[in-house]
């Protein structure tokens, strides 16, 4: 039985499909070439779909955009974005999700206890800031912010993906430097969405109503006093 049926699922896929609980090593086969020399090609046609959804999304919106006309942005086929991503919200999603890991990516946030806790946090508050004070960054937040998606189901799906994840690993990060005796924060999760409003500060409000950007040197200033201001509020004390 074992020689006929494995001469028999190459040419077949689609039958072994049909056949999937007496056929039950087919999958573990299938998923093996693709983590193989495919895997490449595959992570470079991903890569190329969330370009094109992060471009299209802006230029056109979330409800101007079909699956098409990414798939066409992407230079792939329609069957390939949804093999990637399933539908257009988790695709919405995993694009703003790669926006910020593009500007903010995981090891920003995970234990270096070698790096001063300081130093620490003006690296993610001065990439937290260049993050949103891109152009398109504050014409996606008045795009979220406009009466039409104020409250939509858009709105809850962006704010998951993007700044419930940010503030939810920069807690975690304060909880262990919590226990590494650093600081005394009763409330992690409370002190990440301070942090991240402290930073925002007037340059962002500023850049929201389009009344100029500001200077470079000042936004150095306004990053430092501002991690400044937080660590006197939870940096440990020494009896």
């Amino acid at each position: 039985m074992p020689p006929s049926t494995a001469a028999q699922d190459p040419p077949k896929p689609t039958a072994s499909a049909t056949a999937d609980k007496s056929a039950a090593s087919a999958p573990p086969a299938a998923s093996t070439k693709p983590a193989g020399p495919g895997r490449p090609k595959d992570l470079s046609k991903r890569n190329a779909i969330l370009e094109a959804a992060k471009r299209l999304f802006l230029s056109d919106g979330y409800d101007g955009v079909s699956m098409d006309q990414i798939a066409a942005g992407a230079g792939v086929s329609k069957l390939t974005v949804y093999s990637h991503f399933g539908d257009k919200e988790t695709l919405f999603s995993a694009a703003v999700q790669a926006y910020c890991e593009q500007h903010l990516p995981p090891p920003l946030f995970e234990p270096a206890p070698a790096t001063a806790l300081r130093e620490r946090l003006i690296e993610i508050a001065t990439a937290f800031y260049e993050m949103i004070s891109t152009p398109e960054a504050i014409q996606i937040h008045r795009l979220l912010c406009s009466p039409q998606l104020a409250e939509s189901p858009l709105s809850k799906m962006f704010w998951d993906a993007g700044p419930q994840r940010l503030h939810d690993e920069f807690a975690a990060l304060l909880q262990r430097r919590v226990e590494a005796g650093e600081l005394e924060i009763h409330d992690p999760a409370r002190a990440a969405t301070q942090f991240f409003a402290l930073i925002k500060g007037e340059p962002h409000a500023m850049l929201m109503f389009g009344c100029g950007v500001t200077a470079p040197t000042e936004l150095t200033v306004h990053i430092e006093a501002s991690v400044a201001m937080f660590l006197r509020a939870y940096a440990r004390r020494e009896p």
